[in-house]
């Protein structure tokens, strides 16, 4: 049984277990999700995080000293925040369209508009921008921010091309840390089906189905809408004869440790791993565009969050106009760009998209509780869609899929 099986196995086991905890055993579910479900779940997803920003850092640069200086790297960027502007905007439509059409809020009562909302004021555009510079690059590493890592892996491998030979200690030092990671990542991967098991036990045992139930036309739509998005990341490969079954067979232990952790973050060494070594995707666009996408791409929170404005539209009964429309759409845009790749950030953000849009903020309390439920296939859509744009990348810089060979340092 290989490791997607596995771990997909484990999921299975856990709805069941989290099931029988929630409807036969209510009164252990306390005890056994605090002493031992959430410690279990929570040390892998520690685990995982444990290699993340060794991966990312030393693949970016180990990609970057073969990126053909800055104006290369600069070019790359701007493909793929186009790529990633006009895919982002088309899992906005899906989930607006997709919330429009199935009215998942209609049937929903017992909600008022409150008289007074207390807004907390979003960083602006600005202030974000200054944000991405760190001030020192240790700390970004040890504060985990992807963004702050790309940053300064990106200016060390301008230095790096520039110093040339005496780089190269440097350069063997970071290869040696990437292998080091991969290899303690192969390890870590042992224990996946069992946090895994944990994370999705716990999750059911104390949320439960009941509210699939009362909220199933929610969660229905928020399906479709992915499935209709991934559908479309499967028709773009098809077209750029880039085989969208290998590529799903490639990402399989990706895709089954996106759906159990709900994590994009947790997810990254093992689709950086995959799309390489399994697709053949070149280092050089993988270990940039990779990491790039997990920190920028949210497919998955796109969708999200226009279809959940729709959702508390329908619920208060608010009349869509042309102006409510038009600041869902840019705030759920933007946001979605900037939504961490952690279990339930989408709600977090989710409050400056109703700011924005003049909606009630009460309404987050009642897709709470089931967005952890969701959450794992938001996070799938996040890393396919995140894959295909490096995709994308490769073809737009005319690289053809069938002309890349993995790349020999990567290999076991």
């Amino acid at each position: 049984m290989n490791l997607s099986t596995f771990i997909l196995l484990s999921l299975g086991v856990g709805v069941v277990f989290g099931t029988l905890l929630n409807t036969t055993f209510p009164e252990n579910i306390e005890i056994i999700n605090q002493n031992i479900l959430a410690p279990v779940g929570e040390s892998f997803l520690r685990l995982i995080q444990f290699v993340v920003v060794p991966i990312v850092f030393s693949s970016l640069i180990m990609g970057l000293t073969r990126i053909r200086g800055a104006g290369q790297v600069g070019r790359y960027t701007i493909k793929l925040m186009t790529s990633y502007l006009v895919t982002s905007s088309i899992s906005l439509a899906v989930g607006m369209g997709t919330a429009y059409f199935l009215q998942p809020g209609s049937g929903v009562t017992g909600f008022s508009i409150p008289e007074s909302i207390s807004i907390s004021e979003a960083p602006s555009l600005i202030s974000w921008l200054v944000s991405l510079i760190p001030v020192n690059p240790l700390e970004a590493l040890s504060n985990g921010n992807l963004l702050q890592i790309i940053f300064s892996a990106v200016l060390l491998g301008i230095g790096i091309q520039l110093a040339a030979e005496k780089a190269k200690p440097f350069v063997e030092f970071i290869e040696s840390i990437y292998h080091i990671s991969e290899k303690t990542l192969s390890m870590i991967l042992y224990v996946a089906p069992l946090g895994v098991f944990a994370l999705m036990s716990s999750t059911i045992a104390t949320q439960g189905l009941e509210l699939v139930a009362k909220l199933l036309l929610y969660v229905l739509g928020l399906v479709i809408a992915s499935l209709i998005v991934l559908s479309l990341d499967m028709f773009v490969l098809f077209l750029l004869k880039a085989d969208p079954v290998k590529f799903i067979r490639s990402l399989s232990e990706a895709i089954a440790l996106a759906f159990g952790t709900a994590s994009s973050n947790a997810a990254l060494p093992v689709v950086l791993q995959n799309i390489q070594e399994n697709y053949g995707l070149r280092e050089e666009i993988a270990s940039f565009a990779i990491p790039l996408g997990t920190a920028l791409k949210r497919d998955g929170a796109a969708i999200l969050q226009g279809f959940n404005a729709l959702f508390v539209t329908q619920i208060y009964q608010v009349p869509l106009t042309t102006s409510l429309l038009m600041a869902i759409a840019v705030s759920s845009l933007l946001v979605s760009f900037s939504t961490p790749g952690i279990p339930g950030s989408a709600l977090i953000t989710m409050a400056t998209v109703l700011s924005a849009s003049g909606l009630p903020l009460e309404a987050i309390a009642l897709v709470a509780g089931i967005d952890r439920i969701t959450d794992g296939l938001k996070t799938v859509v996040n890393i396919i869609g995140n894959s295909t744009n490096a995709i994308i990348l490769s073809h737009w810089e005319s690289e053809t899929i069938s002309e890349v060979e993995p790349i020999p340092v990567l290999k076991n």
